[in-house]
């Protein structure tokens, strides 16, 4: 008799389980027909000899750590999570439980985009509210500089109370792009500063989720040495949307897989202040800035949210 993992004696060529057997005073009943190579676990069939176990980039789970484990090494060289800070910038703004004053809002952007950044994989290390005061937005920025990328939602156009991109630039940030043709998301900043990427998101809620998903997720993604960053494939959409030419839109979607793969349906209105067309989205469909009207039935590319 062998335990369960042990070696096989020499000669034997099949294990039969105990619960196959009855035990007598001087043998055993064997009550099962026994195949050569029953119930073996030979060496290889999991792991091949100059197999690659793991690739670079790959994100470390309780699977893989088991892999790691089960080929002896006790050590692997891994990418630290990005540090991200996060500002909110208005004078308007009150926190989550704080009573409301009249014409204040919620800050709900600061709990959406940590909750992305957690997803994505870094981790928030710094997150507060500016006010429209340009010195005030430079120290905060000066701050959150501290940070691997600096995530700011508000303050990016060109209100009077904007005030991100001259505090970024007399902090000597250089400027990579502003404006993008999407909707929502047209304001959009991205800069650098030193070692330290710097994301300037519209404040409009779901301008600054839709715009951190596809500019900040890739970039820190990468940053952990992902392959390919992005979570892409394609859906056919079963409403219709009406659009013109001009822009790309980002139309949040509910995924439902069918015979013939993804089906994608627009939530609600698609405003970039109904936060809520948020709610159950699973995909951003991605209708080109060339594009006219999308018919019902017609295939997409779509952008998963959360994978």
């Amino acid at each position: 008799m062998i335990s369960t993992g042990a070696a096989l004696p020499a000669g034997a060529d099949a294990v039969v389980r105990v619960e196959d057997t009855a035990a007598g005073e001087r043998a055993v009943e064997i009550r099962v027909e026994v195949e050569p190579q029953s119930n073996l676990r030979r060496a290889g069939e999991d792991i091949a000899a100059g197999e690659t176990v793991l690739r670079a980039g790959a994100q470390l789970g309780p699977a893989e750590l088991g892999v790691i484990a089960s080929v002896g090494r006790g050590e692997v060289v891994c990418s630290r999570r990005p540090r991200v800070s996060l500002l909110s910038t208005g004078d308007e703004l009150q926190e989550p439980g704080e009573p409301l004053r009249p014409g204040a809002i919620r800050n709900s952007n600061a709990h959406s985009l940590a909750a992305l950044v957690e997803r994505s994989g870094a981790e928030v290390v710094a997150a507060e509210i500016v006010r429209d005061d340009r010195e005030a937005t430079v120290e905060a920025l000066g701050r959150a500089l501290a940070g691997d990328v600096i995530v700011v939602s508000g303050g990016v156009s060109v209100g009077e109370h904007d005030h991100i991109r001259p505090a970024l630039a007399e902090l000597g940030a250089e400027q990579v792009f502003w404006g993008v043709s999407l909707r929502p998301g047209k304001p959009t900043w991205f800069g650098i500063h030193a070692r330290n990427l710097v994301f300037g998101l519209p404040g409009n809620p779901v301008s600054s989720m839709v715009t951190f998903v596809l500019f900040a997720r890739p970039a820190i993604r990468a940053m952990l040495g992902a392959g390919d960053a992005r979570r892409r494939t394609t859906a056919i959409l079963d409403a219709e949307y009406p659009k013109r030419p001009g822009r790309a839109h980002l139309v949040r979607c509910r995924l439902e897989l069918r015979d013939d793969g993804w089906h994608a349906r627009p939530t609600k209105e698609q405003g970039s202040h109904v936060l809520t067309s948020m709610l159950g989205a699973d995909a951003l469909a991605i209708v080109p800035a060339a594009r006219g009207d999308v018919g019902a039935g017609e295939r997409v590319e779509i952008e998963l949210l959360y994978a």
